[in-house]
């Protein structure tokens, strides 16, 4: 009895054995439970993200603590490329896609009221370029936190179609070359001074020279008429590039420049295509040469000659940049590259970080169109009249004499990098360099229907004749040197490469080669 009895007693061991089994049991169980709630939490999460009337996802923000766009403050909402017309031509000038798929254009359209932006900044232009370049143009610049346009066109940008769009954007001012703008340029004081002079009455690139001097001047009155405190002055085939600054915006890089400061000087970066079928530059091209401004001296002209690949000079056109000015008082051109002033010698810095981007010749057409808008004949003397800079007249003589397949052979040896061993070691060294910013900024634009929905709007719009943001109306040349305006900015710094005060006799800068390996005494 006592035997059964002991057996009958629970045992220690096997109790405990038995919660052990038990707990192990609940653990799996709820392991199991929340594998399978997992998924399901995650995919409603996303769902939530992805919800146009929900939260705003920030992942797609630009910064992690403001969801505003660089150079930009709450602006208003757009529709979306869906709800844009289905006109072939609308979608396929830009190769726009059907649906948004770049998140931080969804929605937006430009259209907001800027009079609280500061500082506000312009830029104006001499263009006969068509719509597939103009519009990436003036939106990338509009992303960046640029104000206002004063465009004077020609050619393909002057058609009535193309005007037509132009006029239609919030911030652009059209200026066709007319009889009458002629006229009023004809009474410039620039006529009856020495500091052009070396450009007048001389063919092509010359004759650009001096209109764009002549439209540079005009738009300053434009500029401060309109509130503007800094002015750019760029080719249509140039984007600045606001390196160095947190939100990748040109108004906080001005912001940050010094009150005494009357000009900022960004030194160029130039293209180096990989392709001789570029259509699209801006969307497309994503290797630049740096400035030599911007390398170590023993970089430069150690490895000069490999980066030249037998062409003239170090870039195949210009070196020495582009600037923009403070607006104030007896501001005037000096020239496409600088600004001066006629009272006082302005002070300049050099920026280390930000750049202007130049994508010269990164169409194999560019060799036949700066041919066709040249009259010279393709000699090596004529070409001196006509082109400044020696690659462009040796391209003007190829493109003048060759055939289509000559032609494109030399364009593949002297501009398109297609050796990939020089391309790596370059590239390590820094000389050329990736910059994605522009084409990734342009490539959403496209994929929202931006471009689309403002050349849509414009047809839609043109049988208005009452538009308001922009006209052809000529200057009165009676404005150009008005009042002081007495603008102040802040005070704070940003690193520079230079500080000088400039001189007040030194004639128009024309575009410059940068400096050659036979021009400096280097030493090894």
């Amino acid at each position: 009895m006592a035997g059964l009895y002991q057996s009958l007693r629970p045992n220690s061991s096997s109790s405990y054995l038995s919660s052990y089994f038990s707990y192990q049991h609940n653990f799996v169980y709820k392991l199991l439970l929340l594998l399978t709630l997992l998924p399901l939490f995650l995919a409603l999460f996303a769902f939530f993200l992805q919800w146009r009337g929900g939260a705003i996802d920030p992942i797609t923000r630009w910064s992690s603590d403001r969801d505003d766009f660089p150079g930009m403050f709450n602006p208003p909402l757009i529709k979306s490329s869906s709800s844009f017309s289905s006109d072939n031509c609308n979608q396929n000038l830009l190769g726009q896609s059907n649906s948004p798929v770049f998140p931080y254009f969804r929605g937006w359209n430009f259209n907001y009221n800027d009079s609280h932006l500061s500082p506000k900044a312009c830029i104006t232009s001499t263009t006969s370029a068509g719509l597939e370049q103009l519009l990436p143009w003036i939106f990338y610049h509009k992303f960046i936190g640029i104000t206002s346009f004063f465009l004077f066109v020609e050619g393909k940008a002057a058609s009535h179609d193309a005007s037509n769009v132009l006029k239609s954007i919030s911030g652009v001012k059209v200026i066709p070359r007319t009889k009458e703008l002629e006229e009023q340029q004809a009474k410039s004081r620039i006529w009856n001074e020495t500091w052009l002079a070396n450009f007048f009455y001389k063919p092509c690139n010359n004759e650009l020279f001096v209109k764009q001097t002549l439209n540079m001047e005009m738009a300053i009155a434009m500029a401060r008429d309109a509130g503007m405190e800094w002015i750019f002055h760029l080719d249509t085939d140039e984007l600045v590039h606001p390196a160095g600054t947190r939100d990748y915006s040109v108004r906080e890089l001005l912001t940050d420049v010094p009150k005494d400061i009357d000009m900022i000087v960004f030194s160029n970066y130039e293209s180096a295509v990989e392709r001789d079928d570029i259509k699209e530059p801006f969307s497309e091209v994503s290797m630049f040469k740096k400035n030599f401004e911007h390398l170590p001296k023993e970089t430069y002209f150690g490895h000069y000659k490999e980066s030249t690949r037998g062409n003239p000079n170090y870039f195949l056109t210009y070196g020495n940049g582009k600037a923009a000015a403070r607006i104030k008082d007896h501001l005037r051109p000096n020239g496409a590259h600088r600004w001066h002033n006629y009272m006082n010698a302005p002070t300049e810095l050099k920026l280390e970080e930000a750049a202007v981007l130049h994508y010269t010749y990164s169409k194999f057409s560019d060799l036949t169109s700066r041919r066709d808008r040249c009259g010279c004949k393709p000699t090596k003397e004529d070409v001196k009249r006509c082109f400044m800079l020696e690659f462009d007249r040796l391209a003007f003589i190829i493109a003048s004499t060759a055939n289509d397949e000559e032609m494109l052979q030399w364009y593949k040896e002297h501009v398109v990098w297609n050796d990939n061993e020089l391309k790596q070691k370059l590239l390590k060294l820094g000389i050329l360099l990736r910059i994605y910013a522009p084409l990734d900024i342009i490539q959403g634009l496209k994929e929202s229907g931006v471009f689309a929905s403002v050349i849509s709007s414009a047809q839609v719009a043109s049988s208005n004749k009452s538009n308001n943001n922009g006209s052809s109306d000529i200057i009165d040349t009676s404005i150009l040197f008005p009042r002081k305006l007495g603008i102040e900015h802040p005070s704070t710094t940003r690193r520079i490469l230079e500080y000088n005060g400039g001189n007040s006799h030194l004639p128009a800068i024309p575009p410059l080669s940068p400096p050659s390996f036979d021009e400096v005494d280097q030493e090894h």
